[in-house]
């Protein structure tokens, strides 16, 4: 049982950490805030971001839960699942294509409490929800995340990957920033073929492997 946290609170961080690297309105402004007011601050404004994150990650979990009780609903739900992965690739090559960021908004300037602005930004990001449904129901797939008991681990490992997300940039600061930004359209394209594989994947077993599951419990 302690492998199976260990490795729900891995993939919960990898997925996480890695989800955090493309550049997007809140990491450029922690990495504003951090340059301008120090890195005290920007990481108040990551916990901020994290807080809500959380919340949506906890509301995924329970849909999953809900969902995956109904066979028929469940398979459907994994349909949804893998075309939004690939909505998500479709994302990830278009911006690698027009050389910007995935999820880029204007929303770039501040004039309130970095934690509470962490809190905005993260609330207006409509992503958080349909991204860890995705990525839970993949993992639930892959046997990594196959109880509610890992469900803490699992969350404490996002938690984690997001935080040393935002410290990339909290640290490196204008460094990181630049860096990112010349390999930006390289990481978009990774980013999409990643995802674009991982939904063909899923796709392939919806298409071979369910009608033999549906026997199965019929």
């Amino acid at each position: 049982m302690k492998a199976q946290l260990i490795k729900a609170g891995w993939w919960g961080m990898l997925v996480s950490f890695l989800g955090s690297l493309p550049l997007g309105t809140q990491n450029i402004v922690a990495t504003s805030i951090s340059i301008h007011d120090g890195a005290q601050q920007a990481t108040l404004f990551s916990f901020g971001s994290l807080f809500i994150e959380l919340i949506c990650v906890r509301i995924a979990l329970m849909l999953i839960n809900r969902i995956s009780k109904q066979i028929k609903l469940f398979i459907v739900f994994k349909w949804v699942t893998a075309l939004l992965l690939l909505a998500f690739a479709c994302g990830s090559f278009i911006a690698a294509i027009e050389m910007k960021s995935f999820g880029d908004t204007i929303f770039t300037s501040y004039h309130i409490h970095p934690f509470l602005l962490g809190m905005l930004l993260s609330i207006l990001n409509p992503l958080h929800i349909p991204f860890w449904l995705g990525w839970s129901n993949v993992l639930m797939d892959k046997n990594i995340l196959t109880s509610a008991k890992q469900f803490p681990a699992y969350m404490m490992g996002i938690g984690t990957g997001t935080i040393l997300g935002f410290q990339v940039f909290i640290v490196g600061g204008n460094y990181v920033i630049q860096q990112l930004s010349a390999h930006q359209s390289a990481i978009n394209w990774s980013i999409g073929i990643v995802l674009c594989i991982t939904a063909c994947i899923e796709i392939y077993k919806l298409i071979y492997k369910t009608p033999a599951a549906e026997a199965s419990l019929a």
